[in-house]
């Protein structure tokens, strides 16, 4: 390829003009990085631009590296080094050409690299640029994964003839399947983790089956398989995980939950492990736990608009009583209740928090990791708490009655209580409470709002389609007829062409009013309907209806999230 310059290229095909070209040098003459990475960032074009003019100008082929399967042979044509460093990733080989996909195909300096490794000729494809940075991360972590299920064949076939195994395995601190010296079961573990924080999973599942124990991993949301880990090995990987969360190996028979921390590229991670017994052996649950500062803000669990002044109101004027966020498993309310106490949290308060197990250090907050084997309960310590001249309690979960009413006494004695209850929407969580033997004169003096969410996904802006609504969808959406516009997932290099990228969460927030109070304690949920309906209240449906409206997600996204009631 002859040697050109990305600006001239784009000048030319008139995709930007010279003085924005002058602009973007400037720019790139004082951060020093390349001209494409310079132009997509400050907005002057985007990738789809910029591909599509390299595509034309220099006859570059394009190459889907979502729907392309890199054979993993390609691992070893080119060192995993040179790869990472200049974002390229071996796609197709032969005896004496090389392909290589990557985002900018004029960097001749990564090209003559590949070219003095491989000792081959260099063509190069053009791809996303997100697309192959997971392209690289993993082939070289399946290569990973897959060099330590062969050495851990190895050592189980020798053990077999009296070879040493690795039963005793040390306590992890980092994740780098590189590491060569360690011991295949720790760098199979060590290349699931990296490649979950690769995906951006929140859980990694490890199921044992008939013939084999498959590994998923949620990924916003949805579950997907990543890797088939064969069913002799998995003693092995499951007691990795167990010593790592500091569990009792031997024992197989019963559940038990641990935790660990470990460090990924320089991040944090907190990781809780589960075991389950099941009939081929036991099932490993890990949730991931980033500690990222964003959740701590109103930005970070995507409140905004109406929603976000509602949430700001309530909290900022609520001086006693209980505020809840409630919602099924996985809807994000740890996260709300998170951004809750940074809002609070003041060097003027004393701000106590219940968690079982506390998933974020907070500066300034007393956080209490509940633990009931050793009788650290929510209801005793609670009551503890309440000795310690409290001003703001969070109670990371109400689970039982005697924890509700604890909660809901302190807080008609002028404490502000904030806590977390499972239920499907604001009003149901009325119900729950009554339903675990509280009584209704204390809900109906103690409750002061309750926040209800789910998270969603977002579709990828870079790819959505738009179309036109039938008139039963926009029926099924309560929306009336009319030239409504709502999009549909695409799929792209950006969103690994699920079409998807990301999560928001989608609210309802109710402020109890006296007429909702006087509902409760006479126990009518035909008054509590009532009452809430003559409130300023917006169920959680009206804030879907504006995210299917702003392209943000779509109707089959709030159905598979809420259902189609």
């Amino acid at each position: 390829m002859k040697y050109i310059r990305l600006g001239d290229l784009l000048v030319k095909s008139g995709t930007i003009t010279q003085e924005k070209l002058d602009e973007a040098l400037k720019l790139q003459a004082d951060t020093g990085e390349r001209l494409g990475t310079v132009l997509q960032k400050h907005g002057f074009i985007t990738e789809k631009q910029l591909i599509d003019t390299l595509m034309s100008q220099l006859g570059v082929e394009f190459i889907d590296l979502n729907s392309f399967t890199i054979p993993s042979e390609m691992a070893q044509v080119l060192p995993k080094n040179i790869a990472k460093k200049y974002s390229v990733v071996p796609v197709r080989v032969t005896r004496t050409d090389i392909r290589i996909a990557m985002a900018d195909p004029l960097n001749f300096v990564a090209i003559e690299e590949v070219q003095s490794v491989t000792r081959r000729r260099v063509i190069p494809l053009i791809a996303a640029s997100a697309a192959v940075d997971r392209a690289v991360q993993n082939l070289y972590s399946n290569q990973g994964a897959m060099r330590a299920i062969e050495d851990m064949r190895r050592d189980l076939l020798g053990s077999q003839y009296g070879g040493a195994g690795d039963a005793a395995l040390p306590q992890i601190t980092a994740v780098d399947e590189d590491e060569a010296d360690a011991a295949p079961a720790i760098r199979l573990v060590n290349s699931i983790i990296d490649r979950a924080c690769t995906e951006g999973a929140s859980d990694i599942h490890l199921e044992p089956g008939e013939g084999s124990m498959t590994i998923r991993m949620r990924i916003d949301g949805i579950l997907r398989p990543i890797i088939p880990v064969p069913r002799e090995l998995q003693n092995s990987v499951i007691s990795r995980m167990k010593i790592m969360a500091r569990m009792d190996i031997a024992q197989k028979n019963i559940p038990q939950d641990g935790r660990a921390n470990v460090t990924v590229r320089q991040e944090t991670l907190d990781l809780r492990i589960s075991t389950l017994p099941t009939i081929y052996g036991e099932k490993v649950v890990v949730r991931l736990l980033r500690k990222s500062p964003e959740l701590s803000t109103l930005e970070g669990i995507g409140l905004e608009g109406e929603n976000r002044e509602r949430f700001c109101r309530l909290v900022d004027r609520t001086t006693e009583g209980v505020i809840l966020m409630v919602g099924p498993t996985g809807s994000g309310k740890t996260s709300t209740l998170y951004a809750m106490i940074g809002r609070l949290k003041s060097d003027e308060v004393n701000l106590v928090s219940l968690e079982d197990p506390v998933e974020y250090h907070i500066d300034g907050v007393c956080q209490v990791q509940i633990n009931d084997k050793t009788g650290l309960t929510f209801a005793n310590v609670l009551r503890s708490v309440l000795r310690q001249d409290p001003d703001i309690i969070a109670v990371g979960e109400i689970r039982d009655g005697e924890t509700a009413e604890i909660a809901m006494r302190a807080a008609m004695t002028g404490h502000l209580v904030l806590s977390t209850v499972h239920t499907n929407n604001a009003v149901s969580s009325v119900d729950r409470l009554l339903d675990i033997g509280v009584e209704p004169y204390l809900i109906a003096g103690a409750v002061k709002g309750i926040v209800s969410q789910r998270l969603v996904r977002r579709l990828c802006p870079h790819c959505r389609q738009a179309y036109t609504p039938s008139p039963e969808e926009l029926a099924a959406l309560g929306m009336a007829p009319g030239d409504a516009l709502f999009y549909r997932p695409g799929g792209c290099g950006e969103c690994f062409g699920t079409g998807y990228r990301g999560r928001v969460g989608v609210f309802e927030i109710l402020e109890v009013t006296s007429a909702m109070r006087r509902a409760i304690h006479a126990r009518s949920l035909k008054e509590l309907e009532a009452a809430v309906a003559a409130a300023n209240f917006h169920p959680m449906m009206e804030n879907c209806r504006r995210l299917v409206q702003d392209g943000i997600t779509t109707p089959e996204e709030i159905y598979r999230v809420l259902g189609d009631g």
